[in-house]
C-alpha cells in the first residue's frame, strides 16, 4: 500500500485505506512550534539590577504534533503532543515532561462535540487566558499567575468536554482524577463558557482544586504547582473570572476580573484581579499593546496588599512567522514586595521595572 504524502515543514497527510469494502478515512497529522529568545534587564531583584539571556518571553518555546482522522458521519479521532523547552539550555520545561505542555487523544463529533483525555488545559485556562495582558506578553501576567492564566500549571489525569459552538456559544467542562483512593487528594474540576459573535467575545470560567500539589501523581501535580514562597500546604483553591473583549478595526479592547482564594492550615489567602487591555494594529507589521492590572491581596494570617502594574509591548513582523517585540513591565506594591511575573526573582522593594526585547518565530 502506498501513502500519498505531502511535506512542507508542517504537515504530512495520508490516505489510508481501512479494509476491503470499506471508504477510506482521511487522516493529517501536523508538526508545529513556536520558538521565541530574547534579553531581559530588570531594575531590582533581590536587591540588584540585572540583564539575562531569557527565553519564551512572549510565548513559550515549544514543539508539537496534532493530528485528525475522519473516521465517517462527522465524527474524528484527534490528538496533540506538546514540548516545552528553553531554547538558551535546551532543556525541557514543564518539570523535565516530555510532553509537558499538553499530551491528549479523544473524538470529536460536528453535531456532539469533543471528549479528550490526557494532560491538557481546564475551561478557566481555555477562556479567560483570551481577555488578559497576558495575552499578548507573559510579562504582563498578574502577580504570581495566582489565576492560572500564564498556565503555571495544567491538569494531569484529566477528561474534558467541549460542546460544539451554537448560535455563538460554547461550553467546556473538566474533570481531572486523583488517582488515590482517597479521591478528594488532589483532583480537580472545571466549568466554563464562552460567547463569541462578531466583534464580540464574553467568556467565564471556574474551577476548583483540592489537595493541589498533594503529590506528582494526582490532577495537579506538586513539580508545577505554585512555589512554596508564594502558598504551602494548599488544602482548596478556588479560581473564576469573568472577562470579554471587543473588536472595532484595528483595535481590540478587553477586560477581565478574576478571583483566586487558597485555603491552607496557615490561614486564608484571596487574590483579587482586574485587568484592561487594548491592542492595535498601526499598520500590518506594526501591532501594539497596552495594559493594566490591579490586584488585593487578603491574608487572614497577615496584613494586606495591593498591586498595580503597567505594561506595554511593540511587535514588528518581519513575516507573517518572524516578529520582534519589545516589552516593558512597571509594578508597583504596598504591602509586599514587587515581583513581575516571569521573573525568577522578586524585587527587596515595593517597586519592580522590566524591559524585553526578544524575536519570535513560529513554524
Amino acid at each position: 500500500m502506498r501513502w500519498p504524502a505531502k511535506v512542507a515543514g508542517i504537515s504530512l497527510l495520508a490516505l489510508v485505506g481501512v479494509g476491503p469494502g470499506m471508504a477510506h478515512a482521511q487522516s493529517s497529522v501536523t508538526i508545529y512550534g513556536i520558538v521565541d529568545s530574547g534579553f531581559t534587564y530588570t531594575s531590582n531583584q533581590g536587591g540588584k539590577s540585572l540583564i539575562q539571556a531569557t527565553a519564551g518571553n512572549q510565548q513559550g518555546s515549544r514543539w508539537g504534533f496534532k493530528g485528525t482522522e475522519d473516521l465517517g458521519d462527522g465524527l474524528h479521532a484527534i490528538f496533540r503532543l506538546e514540548n516545552g523547552f528553553d531554547t538558551y539550555s535546551g532543556a525541557l520545561k514543564q518539570g523535565g515532561r516530555l510532553f509537558g505542555r499538553g499530551a491528549w487523544v479523544g473524538l470529536s463529533s460536528d453535531t456532539w462535540g469533543a471528549v479528550t483525555a490526557g494532560r491538557q488545559f481546564n475551561p478557566v485556562q481555555d477562556y479567560l487566558s483570551n481577555d488578559g495582558v497576558g495575552n499578548f506578553t507573559q510579562f504582563g501576567n498578574i502577580l504570581y499567575d495566582n489565576d492560572d492564566l500564564n498556565n503555571t500549571f495544567r491538569s494531569d489525569n484529566s477528561v474534558k468536554y467541549t460542546s460544539p459552538r451554537i448560535k455563538g456559544l460554547q461550553a467546556e467542562a473538566l474533570y481531572a482524577f486523583s488517582n488515590d483512593t482517597s479521591a478528594a487528594n488532589n483532583r480537580s474540576w472545571s466549568v466554563g463558557a464562552q460567547y463569541a459573535n462578531g466583534p464580540l467575545r464574553i467568556d467565564a470560567a471556574y474551577a476548583l482544586l483540592d489537595h493541589p500539589g498533594l503529590n506528582t501523581t494526582g490532577a495537579i501535580p506538586s513539580d508545577n504547582y505554585y512555589p512554596t514562597s508564594v502558598v504551602s500546604n494548599v488544602q482548596r483553591q478556588e479560581i473564576w473570572g469573568v472577562g470579554g473583549a471587543y473588536t472595532i478595526g484595528a483595535l481590540t479592547v478587553a477586560l477581565l476580573h478574576t478571583q483566586s482564594n487558597f485555603e491552607m492550615p496557615t490561614g486564608n489567602k484571596d487574590f483579587s484581579n482586574y485587568e484592561a487591555s487594548a491592542q492595535y494594529w498601526a499598520t500590518p507589521a506594526w501591532q501594539l499593546g497596552v495594559g493594566y492590572d490591579f490586584t488585593t491581596v487578603h491574608q487572614s494570617a497577615s496584613g494586606n496588599a495591593k498591586y498595580h502594574q503597567i505594561g506595554g509591548n511593540a511587535s514588528y513582523y518581519l513575516s507573517k512567522r518572524t516578529d520582534l517585540y519589545l516589552n516593558v513591565i512597571y509594578m508597583h506594591g504596598s504591602g509586599g514586595a514587587a515581583w513581575i511575573n516571569g521573573l525568577s526573582n522578586p524585587s527587596s522593594t515595593g517597586i519592580q521595572t522590566a524591559a524585553i526585547a526578544g524575536i519570535l518565530h513560529r513554524f
